[in-house]
């Protein structure tokens, strides 16, 4: 039993068969979609990548010492051990009275937890060469997850402006402090500006010498009365009884009622030598939030009312997580704080919103990419077919759905440089499916063979160039990767989604392409019928100076061509052309044409008649052809 010659073999064919012939084409595509609105879904977005950059201050409390000791005694030996740090970058200092700040910066890349632990490693084991002036030092990380997401206003609304002060809104603040840290994936919560409280003690010098009272018996009283210590216990019975010396001192009326000496035999309380204070700290910054003459006026208000006292709330997220989702959740608790803890005549205002600014950047560049894709497929429609389209219009949104799913499990957030390079991609993506389904409509209509085993050629026939392609571009954006600096990390995405799109766009092109252009293009009828069942198709010859583009349907040139083969037959020409069954020498033309035959002239030999059309079933009558 000879095997069937027309059908196409190979190891990729074969795939492409087993994705033609079963249902995981459906599966396949169905699954890449659903992936694709999961990863979208549950990537965190930002505005910019990620970049990992450790980074510490070190501060160093130096009392008493002038900038200039500190920055020769403390500062220049300090940088000089953390230069040798392994991995370090770059050492920044400040040195200022009393402290100094050093700031250590690691290369771009190298792991943040155990570029600390070297930092804090260093400075443990060589504390002993610390001047003796160096009181204490602190070690604190930075990280660009500190920078707040969200930023909450507290002010007076309008007609309010003098009844509440900084001072209030401060102690607001701090009752929503703790009640903010509760959200989710909150990180860390900060005040800024506002007056805090404090129970502050102003001496009387005249009062303090009549009572021969100095201010470090005062200090030393207010030390040794704020605390708490353990005297022991006793037991009695079968109970065990703690006793606890407690004096913290919990108002002003507890200051106030501190005993800090004796004269002539009678007790001196602070408040006899000092005033006791319940109330703001003193100013250190001053923090207001101003609105538009064009607001003002909207609101019925004076214009000149558009400066008010505020204090603010910031919030930063974990990190990681989803900057959106973080921000809506805090922006949505404290509008229910707003309305059950603030009183009348405050208003919180949302000054700073990163979730909303990333949301909205990101959904602009997927309407951009969307709006992409739609013309894409328009343009095509236009040029190639609906039905050709279509097929492409399935392709492209599955192998961006399975990029965004990869990019998710390498941690990759959605940003800019992400949506930049899906979008950068799209030119690349739509190439493999546009060669495959326009080479599947071509051998359909061909009709040489079915329209399975066409569609199987068709995808053989160009499957060198569509992997050739996908490997050149892959090749094309591997160097991306190695790019050092704080450049490599933020091009990070694009090196990694332009291979992948391009990649999941040639298993598109191999597996879901076939399947689809096959059925809706498998109904598609040839330029000319195909052989009946049980018939052999006559083999054709090659015509030398004729187009090959299609074997059996040639385009006539101007001046025929001369037949290499005896096994011509009529429909082997184009209209108006014709050959003898035996024909080696010219395909003739038609010179004559009455009613509804026609007759043909070989060059210099004699004339011959036939049907009108050279496709009909009967053949026309060849005379003797010139040799």
């Amino acid at each position: 039993m000879h095997p069937d010659k027309s059908r196409v073999r190979g190891f990729l064919p074969s795939i492409v068969r087993y994705f033609l012939t079963s249902q995981m084409s459906i599966i396949l595509a169905l699954a890449s979609l659903l992936v694709g609105v999961a990863a979208i879904m549950v990537t965190a977005r930002e505005e910019e990548p990620q970049i990992v950059v450790p980074m510490a201050d070190v501060l160093v409390q130096v009392p008493g010492a002038s900038a200039e000791e500190v920055e020769k005694l403390v500062t220049t030996p300090l940088e000089r051990l953390l230069w040798q740090i392994d991995g370090v970058e770059y050492v920044y200092s400040i040195s200022s009275k009393d402290q100094t700040a050093v700031t250590v910066r690691f290369f771009v890349g190298e792991n943040r937890e155990d570029s600390l632990l070297k930092l804090y490693n260093t400075i443990m084991k060589n504390q002993d060469l610390a001047p003796s002036i160096v009181s204490g030092w602190v070690v604190k990380p930075v990280e660009i997850d500190d920078v707040p997401i969200v930023t909450l206003t507290l002010h007076a609304a309008n007609g309010f402006e003098d009844r509440y002060s900084d001072f209030d809104l401060r102690r607001m603040a701090e009752e929503l402090f703790h009640r903010l840290a509760e959200v989710e994936d909150v990180s860390r919560v900060r005040l800024y500006s506002g007056r805090s409280r404090e129970v502050r003690v102003e001496l009387h010098p005249g009062r303090m010498a009549g009572f021969h009272i100095s201010p470090e018996e005062i200090a030393t009283a207010l030390k040794g009365a704020d605390r708490s210590l353990a005297a022991g216990h006793f037991v009695s019975g079968d109970t065990d009884t703690p006793v606890v010396s407690e004096s913290f001192l919990l108002s002003a009326e507890d200051a106030a009622s501190l005993v800090v000496g004796v004269f002539d035999d009678r007790p001196v309380y602070l408040r006899d030598v000092a005033d006791i204070i319940d109330g703001p700290t003193e100013p250190a910054n001053y923090s207001r939030i101003g609105f538009s003459d064009l607001y003002m006026t909207g609101q019925d208000r004076r214009p000149e009312n558009v400066s008010r006292p505020a204090v603010t709330i910031g919030l930063s997220k974990k990190k990681g997580v989803n900057a959106v989702g973080v921000a809506d959740a805090v922006i949505k608790h404290a509008k229910e704080l707003e309305r059950d803890v603030l009183p009348q005549g405050v208003t919180m205002t949302v000054t700073r919103d990163y979730g909303q600014t990333a949301h909205a950047k990101v959904n602009d560049l997927l309407s951009s990419l969307l709006f992409a894709i739609i013309t894409v497929i328009a343009l095509l429609a236009f040029t190639l077919g609906w039905r050709e389209a279509l097929v492409v219009a399935l392709a492209v949104p599955m192998s961006f759905s399975l990029a965004l799913f990869v990019n998710y499990l390498m941690g990759y957030t959605i940003n800019r440089v992400t949506l930049f390079a899906l979008i950068l991609s799209l030119g690349l993506v739509v190439d493999d499916p546009i060669t495959n389904v326009d080479n599947i409509q071509r051998h359909i209509r061909i009709g040489l063979r079915d329209p399975l085993e066409a569609t199987l050629a068709a995808v053989k026939e160009v499957l060198p160039p569509v992997i050739l392609s996908t490997m050149a571009i892959i090749v094309s954006f591997a160097p991306l990767f190695f790019i050092t600096g704080m450049m490599g990390p933020y091009m990070a995405p694009m090196a990694a989604n332009v291979p992948l799109t391009v990649t999941f766009s040639t298993v598109a092109a191999l597996t879901v392409v076939p399947w689809m252009a096959y059925l809706l293009l498998r109904n598609h009828k040839p330029k000319r019928p195909r052989p009946e069942e049980g018939k052999p198709e006559k083999k054709v010859g090659t015509c030398a100076s004729i187009a090959r583009s299609s074997p059996r349907f040639w385009t006539a040139p101007a001046t025929a061509g001369y037949c290499s083969s005896p096994s011509w037959q009529v429909s082997a020409c184009a209209p108006g052309w014709c050959s003898c069954d035996s024909c080696r020498s010219r395909c003739c033309r038609s010179t004559t044409r009455t009613n509804s035959r026609s007759s043909w002239t070989c060059p210099k030999g004699p004339r011959w008649s036939g049907p009108t059309a050279p496709y009909a079933t009967s053949r026309p009558t060849c005379g003797p052809c010139p040799r």
